[in-house]
């Protein structure tokens, strides 16, 4: 689950380029909760729910963790927030290492029988993570998956491209991603954000995960930021009035002239 800056509020760059993750308002990244309503649907339909454990697994500072707490209002069962300064300018390649060590440690060392994804986050929209997290725990991937169905350890799902609707299907332990055409999210109601405040939420910095600092962060990351302009602001629209009866020919003009037409 990613906690990421809220697109509505005023977002900038720290002095060192990479996001500012603290002095903004953020919340569970939408295309998330499309993932977390997935792993709630196949829990709700397993034969024996009570020992199916959805938790959910965030990276990221100490507001991070309301992005756990807005799963957990949802339905989820235990929530885990890795956090540690040292993780800050990571790109997606570090930032997979972090959460497939998270993943294994939660699962008890192992590997979950589902690692559930949403397709991209809504700040970096990279969408590239499930696959490398996938690669990281050694588990197939099935990715991007508007319709999702189960049958014992058997995943198999729909896939829409621009002209053809693929089928897929692997056998369990993998890396699912969901799109948000999957199924709408429900809503925390009031009974589940009670209950969210008695479920466990772990903290992990990397010496928890046995992951060393010089593997991540904005040192070794492989895509980084160089520079950002800010936006220009808006300037006055052009009004075209047609007083004398040439505003359909000036407007035609304006349009062609833009390339609009």
């Amino acid at each position: 689950m990613k906690h990421v800056p809220d697109a509505t509020a005023d977002r900038h760059f720290e002095s060192d380029y990479t996001v500012d993750r603290v002095g903004v308002d953020g919340l569970l990244s939408e295309l998330d909760e499309y993932a977390v309503e997935q792993a709630l649907r196949l829990k709700e339909k397993a034969e024996s729910p009570e020992d199916v454990t959805v938790t959910a697994v965030t990276v990221g500072p100490e507001k991070a963790a309301d992005a756990v707490r807005k799963a957990l209002q949802m339905g989820a069962d235990a929530g885990v927030h890795v956090s540690d300064e040292a993780i800050a300018g990571s790109d997606a390649i570090a930032t997979s290492l972090v959460l497939a060590a998270a993943v294994r440690k939660a699962a008890g060392g192992g590997v979950p029988d589902l690692v559930m994804c949403g397709m991209a986050s809504t700040d970096g929209s990279m969408g590239v993570l499930p696959a490398m997290l996938a690669e990281r725990l050694g588990v197939p991937q099935v990715t991007l998956a508007s319709q999702v169905e189960t049958q014992g350890d058997q995943v198999r799902i729909k896939r829409d491209g621009d002209t053809a609707t693929e089928v897929i299907g692997a056998r369990m332990p993998l890396v699912l991603s969901v799109t948000d055409q999957s199924g709408e999210a429900r809503y925390p109601s009031f009974k589940g954000i009670m209950a969210a405040k008695k479920k466990p939420m772990q903290t992990y910095s990397l010496v928890d995960l046995d992951v060393s600092a010089d593997q991540v962060g904005l040192s070794v990351a492989w895509s980084v930021v160089e520079g950002t302009e800010a936006r220009p602001p808006r300037t006055a629209g052009e009004i075209v009035r047609d007083e004398d009866g040439s505003g359909a020919t000036a407007l035609t003009e304006f349009l062609a002239a833009k390339k609009f037409i």
